[in-house]
């Protein structure tokens, strides 16, 4: 029995087969088009997650991890900058009715007539202070360094954090271009997802208001809360082995090596999202943690299976098995914290 996928999942291959997927290897090599995140604007994938009443599709979890899959799988670089946008629209969607923030955002930023971007990863480098943030003037004045920001010169706003004296960590909006009190850096030249325009930013007396402010939360409760979310496997993972796979198995001899490969993903994939919905966040943690182990293990399998495949055409910069290698080591670091390093290397040393 078939049963019709969710509408946004039907756009998002839509939005993958026609246009994505075929421009992914010039992408790489030069910057995400405009033109794909206003394609992605107007498709609606945006507000994949935000509440029906604010101008989103309200989608289960799992409708938001295909999406993340389809899109992962067919350019990274799309899927990076615009992924960045779904932290502060689940932020604003959880946050109570009637603050400044929600009211003036969130349905902007379901909708797609606003991209955000996230400048907040530096507060898990805990004893580390990267930014402060200091009550000023009837707002939030932030001092330090953001070390990355994604997305620079393609979005419209960041959600900023800063921690304060009292060990609080702050979040606001505040308008992604340079400013008085924000300075960025050129666009990092990186050995994957160049694209993406990455960039650090040096705040010097940034100040934004506090109607801009959508959250104030203990740092250790941050942490807690922190915890589940970075230990759970990225829909991307499977979202880039997926389309390794589809290039391994375009090689009439290698179906057999791509079939069984998939199978394994499956499985991880299978149990990956079974304790991502698990309805108690915090328990499982180690299970999570190996979860996410092996879907790198066999990301790295099915990246490096499509370069062997390719032999040395797959060393040239316009085919994809390399690129998806790249992309497969991105990966790795993307939303690394203590525990996930820590619970690779491990892995990684007992072989």
């Amino acid at each position: 029995m078939t049963t019709t996928p969710h509408p946004l999942v039907a756009e998002a291959h839509r939005l993958a087969d026609g246009l994505l997927a075929p421009s992914a290897q010039r992408v790489d090599q030069d910057v995400v088009p405009a033109s794909h995140l206003a394609a992605v604007r107007r498709s609606g994938l945006l507000g994949v997650s935000a509440p029906v009443e604010s101008g989103g599709a309200g989608a289960p979890d799992a409708v938001a991890r295909e999406v993340a899959e389809i899109l992962a799988g067919a350019c990274l670089s799309t899927w990076f900058v615009q992924t960045q946008h779904h932290t502060p629209v689940r932020l604003l969607g959880r946050a109570a009715p009637g603050l400044p923030a929600r009211e003036r955002l969130l349905r902007p930023l379901a909708g797609g007539e606003l991209l955000a971007g996230i400048a907040y990863a530096h507060v898990r480098s805990h004893p580390r202070v990267p930014v402060r943030a200091t009550a000023e003037r009837g707002g939030v004045r932030f001092d330090g360094t953001v070390p990355w920001y994604t997305g620079w010169g393609l979005n419209d706003l960041m959600l900023l954090a800063g921690v304060t004296g009292a060990d609080e960590v702050v979040f606001a909006f505040a308008d992604a271009r340079e400013q008085p009190g924000l300075r960025p850096s050129p666009p990092m030249r990186l050995a994957a997802l160049t694209a993406a325009r990455t960039v650090s930013l040096a705040l010097d007396g940034l100040w934004v208001p506090e109607e801009s402010v959508v959250l104030r939360t203990p740092r250790e409760e941050f942490a807690r809360v922190d915890v589940p979310r970075s230990t759970n496997t990225s829909p991307a993972v499977f979202g880039v082995a997926y389309a390794a796979l589809d290039l391994l198995a375009s090689a009439p001899d290698e179906r057999g090596a791509a079939d069984s490969l998939r199978a394994r993903v499956d499985e991880v994939r299978e149990r990956a999202y079974a304790l991502a919905d698990h309805p108690v966040p915090h328990e499982h943690v180690a299970e999570r943690l190996a979860l996410r182990t092996r879907a790198y293990d066999l990301l790295r399998s099915a990246t490096t299976a499509a370069v062997v495949a390719g032999g040395g055409r797959a060393t040239s910069l316009d085919h994809p098995a390399q690129r998806l290698a790249r992309e497969a080591m991105f990966l790795l670091i993307q939303g690394q914290t203590t525990p996930v390093r820590e619970a690779h290397l491990e892995a990684l040393a007992a072989g």
